[in-house]
C-alpha cells in the first residue's frame, strides 16, 4: 500500500477490510472506499464513508432501476456532506444508467465481474458520462477507454475517463509473476512486496506511454518527510525510514526518542537503563 501511495497511485480498501497493521509508524490516507459487492449492504457502508471520509467512494451495483434510484439518492447525500467526494455506481442492466444523475461516476464493470458492460450495454450508452473502468489488465482497459473517448462519425460526446483500477498485480505477484504490458515476467528472485512494487512501475510507465497518467501530482500528504527530532535505533544507529515502518518508537523523560525492533528489546532496554515512557507508537 505504501509503495503504492509513493508511486502515485490512489490507494484504499473494501469497507470490510483495513489496511495491514504491521506497519506501525506509517499513516497512510484512505482514498478510496470500495464496498463489498458480495455482501452488500448500503446502510453499513455510509457508515464506514462517514468514518474514513475517502475522496472516492465505489457506493454499489444497481440490478435494476430501483436499486439505481436508491443509489443515486444516496450518493447526493454523500456529496452533499462531503463536498467534492467523487461517487461511483456500477450500473448492471441499461436501464440503471438513465436513473442515475450526470454527475455521478459510472463504473464500467469490467475483468471477471458478474456481468460485463459489453453484455448488456452499447458503448455509445456511456459515452458523454463520467465513467470508471473497474477490472481488468491496462492493457485491456486502453481499448475501452479509446472507444469510449475517440471521435465517431455518429458524433456521440466523448466519454470523461476519471480513473481506472484493477487488483490482479495481487494475485499475479503470489504465482511469482510481475505485470508487463508485453506479458508477464517471472519474479522468482523477488519479493512479493517487490513484485507488486515492479508490477505498479509497468503500470505507471504504461499509461504515461499513452498520456493516460496525470500530468499534475495531486496534492498529498508525504509520507517520506523526516521527523522533526531525530529518532536513534535502540542500537545506537540512526533510524531509517523503512526501519521506522515496522519499529515501535518511544519518546522519554529524558527527551531522547528510539525505536525498537521488537517488545522484547524495548523492556530489556527500559529495564537496563531505568528509562520512563512518556508517549509510544506502534
Amino acid at each position: 500500500m505504501i509503495d503504492a501511495y509513493r508511486l502515485g497511485f490512489t490507494v484504499g480498501v473494501r469497507e470490510d477490510y483495513s489496511y495491514q497493521s504491521s506497519l506501525r509508524n506509517v499513516d497512510v490516507p484512505i482514498e478510496m472506499l470500495d464496498n463489498d459487492f458480495r455482501n452488500p449492504d448500503l446502510d453499513r457502508y455510509i457508515e464506514r464513508f462517514e468514518q474514513y471520509e475517502p475522496s472516492i467512494g465505489m457506493l454499489g451495483d444497481a440490478y435494476d432501476r430501483q436499486e439505481a434510484r436508491r443509489y443515486n439518492q444516496a450518493a447526493r447525500e454523500l456529496k452533499r456532506k462531503f463536498p467534492g467526494t467523487e461517487v461511483i455506481i456500477v450500473p448492471k442492466c441499461h436501464e440503471a444508467i438513465e436513473e442515475i444523475d450526470d454527475d455521478i461516476v459510472l463504473g464500467y464493470p469490467m475483468g471477471y465481474s458478474d456481468q460485463t458492460a459489453e453484455e448488456y450495454t452499447d458503448i455509445v450508452d456511456w459515452r458523454g458520462r463520467r465513467v470508471h473502468l473497474l477490472g481488468a489488465s491496462p492493457t485491456k482497459q486502453y481499448p475501452v477507454i479509446e472507444e469510449l473517448t475517440q471521435p465517431r462519425v455518429t458524433g456521440e460526446k466523448p466519454a470523461d475517463i476519471v480513473g481506472v483500477d484493477w487488483n490482479g498485480v495481487h494475485l499475479a505477484a503470489l504465482h511469482g509473476e510481475y505485470f508487463s504490458p508485453h506479458g508477464y515476467g517471472s519474479a522468482d528472485h523477488l519479493s512479493i512486496r517487490e513484485t507488486v512494487r515492479e508490477s505498479l512501475r509497468q503500470i505507471r510507465s504504461y499509461w504515461k506511454s499513452r498520456g493516460v497518467w496525470p500530468t499534475v501530482e495531486t496534492d498529498r500528504s508525504l509520507l517520506t518527510a523526516e521527523p522533526m527530532d531525530p529518532v536513534w535505533a535502540a542500537d545506537g544507529s540512526r533510524a531509517t525510514m523503512n526501519g521506522l515502518e515496522d519499529a515501535i518508537v518511544v519518546e522519554y523523560e529524558n527527551g531522547q526518542t528510539l525505536a525498537y525492533r521488537s517488545q522484547h528489546e524495548r523492556d530489556r532496554i527500559e529495564y537496563r537503563a531505568g528509562l520512563t515512557p512518556t508517549e509510544v507508537y506502534g
